[in-house]
């Protein structure tokens, strides 16, 4: 056995004594938000029995207990709704395996609310004025585009039109990469991630009605063309993606074949089917209000207010 006694061990935080103060004060700026608006907070799990069949993330499985750390808190908040206990908030950590990178860490701080009676148009306001807020930025330089015409702008296709094997051949293109096996939903969000995300106007831009196959937990909507989207959106700061929302599906039926669907896409992309939370299909079945939720990164927020180049910057202890 190798002797590593002569090792430095790297024990200091990778976060400035200024990063944590500075996140304190974000963190107390979000409460104070949401205190005046009379938004509760909420404290759920973070580990528990099920977690998200979404094919494009991966959960952290603990054996003992057997349980998922959870990619955020939405299904048991979701519950929350269900009993009646009106808008809500949580701010604390999540989990996803295999994020990595310079914007990525498998745990990191999410603050994701809900407001029962609100579709997405009035949460997208309420989201422009936690980020005027806390952000310094204005609510004059904030855009919303559609992701029909930010598609047409920069690649000149239409995401909702296109055929399959059209956007297979450019996701391949900028992927550098064979997308040909590859569902239309994932052809869509390489182009976007590597063609398209990094040639968005600067400051804050919300991206809405995405088509119907990124849906993921959100209700389908008409647009003003009468096609069929989903009323999604994302929100994108001086080009970094910051915060997903939805105006949330209700149908206990349609969800349980979105389960399904997802477990069709995971089988082809070789990964193991997530049973479905039969606890937030239950609470569907009860009555989940009309409302809109979005999560949003903290730890890509504060990376803005302070210049940070790394994830790492503004986390006490990154992994």
């Amino acid at each position: 056995m190798s002797d590593n006694s002569d090792v430095p061990i790297q024990w200091r935080p990778s976060a400035s004594h200024d990063a944590l103060i500075k996140r304190a004060r974000l963190l107390a700026q979000v409460r104070d938000f949401f205190a005046l608006r009379r938004v509760l907070e909420v404290d759920v799990p973070v580990l528990g029995a099920r977690t998200v069949s979404d094919p494009h993330l991966d959960s952290v499985y603990t054996e003992l207990p057997q349980r998922y750390l959870q990619t955020s808190p939405e299904y048991f908040m979701k519950r929350l709704l269900a009993t009646g206990c009106g808008p809500i908030y949580s701010l604390a950590k999540a989990f996803r395996a295999g994020d990595r990178g310079h914007r990525h860490n498998p745990e990191f701080t999410l603050l994701e609310w809900y407001r029962p009676g609100w579709d997405e148009n009035q949460l997208m306001e309420e989201l422009a004025d936690l980020l005027v807020s806390v952000a310094c930025v204005s609510h004059e330089t904030a855009q919303r585009v559609s992701y029909r015409d930010i598609f047409l702008a920069t690649v000149n296709l239409d995401p909702h039109q296109a055929s399959l094997a059209a956007l297979a051949e450019l996701a391949g293109d900028v992927a550098q990469r064979d997308m040909s096996d590859e569902s239309r939903a994932t052809c869509l969000d390489v182009i976007f991630s590597f063609e398209i995300e990094a040639r968005l106007p600067p400051g804050v831009v919300f991206v809405q009605d995405y088509p119907a196959c990124m849906s993921a937990l959100a209700q389908l909507g008409v647009d003003a063309c009468g096609v069929t989207v989903a009323r999604r959106f994302e929100v994108f700061l001086d080009r970094s993606e910051l915060a997903n929302g939805y105006f949330e599906l209700l149908d206990a039926d349609e969800q349980r074949r979105r389960f399904q669907s997802d477990n069709q896409q995971r089988r082809a992309m070789g990964k193991p089917e997530m049973l479905a939370d039969e606890k937030l299909l239950a609470a569907l079945e009860a009555g989940l209000p009309s409302c809109a939720g979005v999560a949003l990164g903290i730890d890509r927020l504060l990376m803005h207010l302070m210049g940070a180049e790394h994830i790492a910057e503004v986390i006490a202890f990154a992994d």
